[in-house]
């Protein structure tokens, strides 16, 4: 388990009476988790693939045994308990409720970080990091490497508000972020990301907010027009590329051509996969599992480095707020607003730090990042960990920002 953030800590912060805040507590009524039970022993089955790979998707025997374990004995309640030791607070951003955790750092000069996660993911996959970021001398690190912790919800996902109408896109999110930032009384702050996270801080830089120091990404948009162009066409790498650059076009390849379906699906089409993510929580598992066996750094073997009940938590928290089809709905927002999510992002001026790990869905080339980025204050690769870089390493990740963040303290 997770300690939660020092019961101190996170008592002498509180909303100032008139800001909007309201303090959150998850309560999943039974009858919804004795629904999905229902639902689970209901499902109807596919027949097995023809494949003794991953060539097809999610395996029939890999998913049985997930799903025999979220239909009987997996219990939602401990992630709700551990998700409620943190502060969690919802307030209302450009006509949007928008659900977040503010974790105050016992140490007072600890640098306020904006914290956030992308699809499939959640704050599930940041709990793992909460303590060591906000109380380094109680997990081997020094107070000077302290940050408070804001990790919010993105529109469409868990506890925030689903958008009634079109135009909850990044640059409109990041803007929101920043207000919550300024709302919680932060003139100054650095933001982290991974997956839409990297995308929302990109863009929060792009966007020059005064009081954002810099960014961290994890999952950098650094691919150059030209080479965007061309795996587009799924041409094979131009022959100028250096070693590092042509190792990160082949896994780019690779991700367009045989990795990109369920983006192109949710891109063009949210609403059409969402029936079956609203109403079919087996869909829902194998879509999501998918995922997490090819983006994280674990063979396709996700069982390897995660438990059942990690990766049910994951699931779960999409399955218990129906947020399936309002979270694809991100893509097709993304999409409308143009570019791709690994294309190159002109940053001249606000810091960068990234760190690339290996089980990313590329490795990006530092020589990429120095044409999209013009300031870098931090770049390393790192020896092990994928796309769920917080989840899957807790210990390097936290390693990096406390690292990375250095210089800007």
């Amino acid at each position: 388990g997770v300690p939660p953030a020092p019961a101190a800590a996170a008592a002498e912060w509180a909303p100032r009476p008139g800001s909007g805040i309201r303090p959150f507590r998850i309560r999943v009524p039974q009858r919804e988790l004795d629904a999905l039970r229902r639902r689970i022993r209901d499902t109807r089955w596919p027949d097995r693939e023809t494949v003794r790979d991953r060539s097809q998707g999610a395996q029939l025997d890999r998913m049985r045994p997930l799903m025999e374990r979220w239909g009987t004995s997996y219990d939602w309640r401990v992630l709700e308990n551990r998700l409620n030791a943190l502060p969690q607070y919802i307030t209302e951003i450009d006509g949007l409720d928008i659900q977040f955790a503010h974790i105050r750092s016992p140490h007072k000069d600890a640098l306020p970080l904006l914290m956030t996660h992308g699809w499939p993911g959640s704050i599930v996959e940041l709990l793992k990091v909460v303590g060591p970021l906000t109380n380094p001398t109680a997990h081997g690190g020094r107070a000077r490497d302290a940050f408070h912790l804001v990790l919010p919800t993105l529109p469409g996902y868990g506890f925030s508000g689903n958008p009634a109408r079109s135009g909850w896109n990044p640059a409109r999110t990041a803007r929101a972020f920043h207000e919550l930032m300024r709302r919680l009384g932060y003139q100054e702050y650095v933001s982290q990301g991974g997956d839409w996270g990297s995308i929302i801080s990109q863009v929060l830089a792009d966007q020059q907010h005064k009081g954002l120091l810099g960014i961290h990404v994890n999952m950098p948009g650094t691919v150059p027009q030209e080479i965007v162009r061309r795996l587009r066409n799924y041409d094979p790498a131009p022959g100028n590329l250096s070693a590092a650059e042509k190792r990160a076009y082949d896994r780019l390849l690779h991700f367009y051509r045989d990795g990109y379906g369920y983006a192109a699906m949710m891109n063009q089409s949210p609403q059409t996969i969402g029936y079956a993510l609203a109403d079919s929580p087996v869909a829902m598992a194998a879509y999501f599992y998918d995922k997490i066996a090819e983006w994280s750094d674990s063979d396709g073997r996700p069982e390897k480095i995660f438990t059942y009940d990690e990766i049910l938590d994951a699931i779960s928290l999409y399955w218990l707020t129906n947020t399936g089809t309002s979270s694809s709905r991100l893509y097709w927002e993304g999409t409308q607003a143009g570019g791709g999510p690994f294309d190159a992002v002109s940053i001249p001026r606000v810091p960068v730090a990234v760190s690339v790990f290996p089980g990313e869905i590329y490795p990006a080339p530092r020589s990429w990042g120095e044409r999209a980025y013009g300031n870098i204050i931090h770049w390393n690769e790192v020896a092990e960990g994928g796309h769920f870089a917080a989840w899957e390493q807790p210990k390097i990740f936290t390693d990096e920002l406390r690292t990375a963040f250095r210089s800007l303290r």
